[in-house]
């Protein structure tokens, strides 16, 4: 296997309230995503998931751990080449298209900002050419570079904002929950999208999401988050076939099923942290099969596997 492109090790982000309140919303997470991987987080709202993307890309200091990007720490403070490096081979889709564009722009001066910024066109018509020929890969027109945010629709928006990150074509992109503002149908195309993106570039990506089943379909492994901590992580085989977790059992039960006769009499498992006597905090990280990584205690360990 190949060296990691990113690496996370240990990731915790607090944000101090007040001088006697600070909300822990990421609590010593560990991960890697290897070159041309898709690596899944899912969990429900307030779990820490798109604080740990955010963090990644460093919209956030973090709090403590490390975090290494094609070979380079980009923890701390960084310096004019680490911040080079991170502004163009990691790029971010946003979770909502609307608020996440600048409606003052074209989408043409959109989607080049980064071209400019970073001095990789010669001229104009280098530029527009790179421009017109992106919107094309993602599903648009080129006459579409004049337009304004508005004058999109919620899909169209998100392609622009894939567009927006493919054209530094980077190792990495964060994809922060960017399915969850759209339609279905919609989904499934920009997520078809993505795939063939990936196929056709090699880049990785870090998908955040609640659709588990739209994880299940593009993600090689996936993490699951729970009030800031990584309670299982594996692949998705090892995820959905054997998931070991109480919390991860409950998440999983909570698929609607297509199938009218096996959605009558499918019955969600309840998981109630604060009744459930497990802490977080003093479980270890546990190996089962495989890559299949579990956190609890050796006594919760030994009584989920048995």
């Amino acid at each position: 296997m190949s060296e990691p492109l990113l690496k996370v090790e240990n990731l915790v982000q607090h944000f101090p309230i007040s001088r006697s309140f600070t909300v822990k919303a990421v609590n010593g997470v560990s991960f890697e995503i290897y070159p041309g991987e898709t690596y899944g987080l899912v969990g429900e709202s307030g779990s820490g998931k798109t604080t740990i993307g955010r963090s990644i890309i460093r919209l956030y200091n973090p709090t403590g751990g490390k975090i290494t990007f094609d070979g380079a720490d980009i923890t701390g403070k960084l310096d004019n080449s680490t911040r080079t490096l991170l502004r163009t081979e990691m790029q971010m889709i946003f979770q909502d298209p609307m608020a996440s564009l600048n409606p003052r722009k074209k989408v043409a001066d959109i989607i080049g900002e980064g071209l400019d910024i970073h001095h990789r066109v010669t001229g104009k018509k280098e530029r527009d050419e790179l421009i017109g020929n992106l919107l094309k890969k993602v599903g648009l027109s080129p006459e579409h570079a004049e337009r304004y945010p508005h004058q999109f629709s919620g899909g169209q928006r998100q392609r622009v904002g894939i567009a927006r990150a493919l054209i530094m074509n980077p190792k990495l992109i964060i994809a922060d929950e960017c399915i969850s503002a759209l339609d279905v149908s919609i989904q499934a195309q920009v997520v078809n999208l993505m795939k063939d993106i990936q196929d056709e570039t090699g880049c990785a990506y870090l998908f955040i999401a609640h659709d588990l089943s739209m994880v299940k379909y593009i993600s090689d492994r996936i993490g699951v988050l729970h009030l800031g901590y990584m309670v299982e992580s594996g692949t998705k085989e090892e995820i959905f076939s054997n998931p070991i977790h109480p919390y991860t059992k409950s998440l999983l039960s909570a698929i609607p099923h297509p199938n009218p006769g096996i959605e009558k009499n499918r019955t969600s498992i309840t998981y109630d942290y604060a009744s459930s006597g497990i802490d977080y905090a003093k479980g270890t990280e546990h190996a089962a099969e495989g890559t299949h990584k579990v956190l609890a205690t050796d006594e919760e360990f030994a009584a989920w596997t048995r």
